[in-house]
């Protein structure tokens, strides 16, 4: 197996994992799994589902590239930029659809499909230039971490902003952050 082929596989990994984590709060409410998972069903505690798509599938394909012996290079610099341009350009272009068209499931499953392939094609150049001993390479895991408690911070104490706001429970946050 080649990286090409594991990108292929990464593409459908990142996904399935999406749809799954977009239930795991609900099935396992606990603040643990409000960290990782959404919580409900605003703009921003949907992000959740690319960031960690991308960390849990991030580990599945490590183990796969080290099982096939691919030559690749800062993975977990890699593993980071994957993760935060997918939000990026994720809020970039779903903002403005939203503004216009408000919720469709169909434009959000659709635009996270085309992210997922970008982030997928960004992600094998990456692994594929040369090594880079930066201290950002070593700097990714704090990074990575740093996210998660941005997310947290996020969820426990939301924004005031229709981003974060569940316009399906008419709530921010977690359950506790209830609208008046």
């Amino acid at each position: 197996m080649d990286l090409k082929k594991i990108k292929i596989i990464s593409f459908f990994g990142v996904f399935a994992l999406t749809f799954l984590f977009h239930f795991l709060y609900e099935w396992f409410p606990n603040n643990v799994f409000a960290v990782f998972f959404p919580v409900n069903e605003s703009i921003w505690e949907h992000m959740k589902l690319l960031y960690s798509g991308f960390f849990f599938w991030g580990i599945i394909e490590y183990i796969l590239i080290r099982k096939y012996d691919i030559k690749i290079n800062n993975y977990i610099l890699n593993t980071f930029i994957v993760m935060i341009t997918t939000i990026i350009v994720y809020l970039i272009v779903y903002l403005p659809l939203y503004d216009v068209i408000g919720e469709s499931m169909i434009i959000s499953i659709g635009l996270l499909i085309i992210i997922i392939v970008l982030a997928e094609l960004f992600s094998f150049y990456l692994l594929r230039m040369e090594r880079q001993d930066s201290p950002l390479n070593k700097a990714s895991v704090v990074l990575i971490l740093l996210g998660y408690v941005v997310f947290a911070s996020l969820t426990f104490n939301p924004i005031k902003n229709y981003i974060f706001y569940d316009t399906h429970h008419h709530k921010y946050g977690i359950d506790i952050y209830k609208e008046q």
